[in-house]
């Protein structure tokens, strides 16, 4: 048997074969498999792309551009009605740099459900709480680069093998007369069970802080739908350059911390528990390509890029606004110099 020809169910980094431990193992995400769990994986997957879906794939390539920023090197991707003009990372021209293949086609799509007018006044709203910021941060034309934007994103189902030891103590104490007692009774913990978690995202863009797109989930993947080009007219979209094998070891963490909130909370109520053994392995995964909605803005301040994002689906906002320190330190002043002034007629009075 060739390891060489299979690829790994989870991240589809190449298989090979372990002598040591007789299965087929990944370098890339510590997956392993038995020669039979992945026949019979091989076995269910179709080998040949049905005849739609090579059409869709040609469909997508022939009608969307792609454009490049030479700055800061991202990729951005319109339909051929929509001209991109500037890098809405770095704020320089782009270039058109020719056509996508039918690979980069989503197979779903959540479509814009906030408007322009909507993120503007949200995003006004959040920055007029606070009190330190640079005096361009909210200006108009500050605000115009703000760009409905589909984000690259990696939907998994995994199927996890979690296998679980622990000691449970249980201890109760009384009196009686003058005595008193402490009782520790112990248990022994095991739970092995296959659990299934569905629906975890990771973002597929590396210009992108993964922190900022997880702090704007979750998106509802009930407004799911087969994706087409027309989603596309009059925002942009970007050219994933994260793959699943980049991203599962994220997806793997997420999977696993589920499960281990899954496992916990079936242990039931001890006065502590001494965890032995834990052990949760992803057997398969299977994956989603899709474009999610992003509003989108950065703004460069004191040589820094600040990103700012808000989820274009519920509204979500998050990001990190600039501290604009010569405000922060007149207000900080103004307060002392009120204070001294203050201890200074106080003090005259006594």
């Amino acid at each position: 048997m060739d390891a060489a020809q299979y690829k790994c169910p989870n991240c589809n980094a190449e298989l090979k074969f372990d002598p040591a431990t007789q299965k087929l193992s990944c370098d890339y995400c510590l997956s392993a498999f038995t020669i039979d769990q992945i026949k019979q994986i091989y076995a269910q997957q179709e080998t040949i792309l049905p005849q739609e879906v090579q059409e869709a794939q040609d469909d997508f390539a022939q009608h969307t551009n792609l454009y490049h920023c030479s700055s800061c090197g991202a990729d951005i991707m319109a339909d051929d009605q929509q001209t991109a003009t500037f890098c809405y990372y770095c704020h320089n021209p782009v270039i058109l740099s020719g056509k996508l293949t039918g690979d980069y086609k989503p197979s779903k799509i959540i479509g814009f459900k906030i408007t322009r007018e909507e993120a503007l006044d949200r995003f006004r709203k959040w920055v007029g709480k606070r009190w330190f910021i640079p005096s361009d941060f909210n200006t108009d034309e500050q605000l115009e680069k703000m760009t409905g934007l589909y984000v690259p994103f990696w939907v998994a189902d995994c199927d996890i093998m979690a296998d679980y030891e622990a000691i449970g103590k249980k201890v109760r104490s009384w009196t009686t007369g003058s005595y008193h007692y402490t009782e520790t009774k112990e248990y022994r913990v095991v739970r092995k069970a296959r659990i299934s978690s569905e629906g975890i995202p990771a973002d597929g863009e590396s210009k992108i802080e993964d922190l900022l797109m997880e702090s704007i989930e979750p998106f509802d993947y009930s407004e799911l739908k087969d994706f087409t080009m027309s989603y596309f007219s009059g925002f942009f979209a970007d050219k994933y350059d994260v793959d699943k094998a980049a991203v599962f070891p994220r997806i793997k963490a997420r999977a696993s911390q589920a499960s281990r909130s899954v496992i916990c909370s079936s242990v039931g109520a001890y006065s502590s528990v001494s965890v032995k053994r834990e052990q949760y392995d992803i057997q398969k995964t299977n994956w989603e390509y899709m474009m999610l909605p992003v509003w989108f803005m950065t703004y460069r301040y004191g040589g820094k890029v600040y990103e700012f994002a808000l989820n274009g689906q519920t509204g979500k906002l998050a990001g990190t606004p600039p501290l604009n320190k010569r405000k922060l330190r007149l207000v900080c002043g103004a307060i002392g110099l009120a204070i001294a002034v203050i201890g200074y007629l106080f003090g005259g009075m006594i």
